[in-house]
């Protein structure tokens, strides 16, 4: 390590990523990223496509509806729900902590769990309403 101006070695500025242990919280805060991404992302595009055949006309929207509930359609569709749901959870949870709650280690680490037992419980509920109607 480089020696600082005073002689004793420089202290890196953030803690080293070898000192981290994961956690619930740590995996929450990544998956949050995720499924953001993934909605700005897949969920932008299945939209624009959706628009874009909406305005093509009835045989490019016939397409456009026979992927969508084709094996790998709905694996997207899935996906975007799931992430949706999820990124809902975690957002709910951050702003419980924004309001100054949920700070304490054990009930952090609930709430981090449960986030995803949540994003995962409604994302069954809403295909089972879909699929089951």
């Amino acid at each position: 390590m480089a020696q600082g101006a005073t002689g004793k070695k420089a202290r890196p500025l953030s803690p080293h990523l070898s000192i981290w242990r994961w956690g619930p919280a740590m995996f929450t805060s990544i998956m949050h990223r995720v499924s953001g991404n993934g909605l700005a992302v897949v969920g932008l595009g299945a939209l624009l496509c959706w628009l874009g055949t909406l305005a093509a006309g009835p045989e490019a929207y016939a397409k456009y509806a026979a992927f969508a509930v084709s094996p790998l359609g709905r694996i997207i569709f899935v996906g975007i729900s799931w992430a949706y749901f999820n990124h809902l959870c975690s957002g709910l949870r951050h702003l419980l902590m924004d309001i100054g709650g949920g700070f304490e280690v054990k009930t952090n680490n609930m709430w981090s769990i449960l986030t995803h037992v949540f994003g995962v419980a409604l994302t069954v509920a809403f295909w089972a309403i879909l699929l089951l109607r």
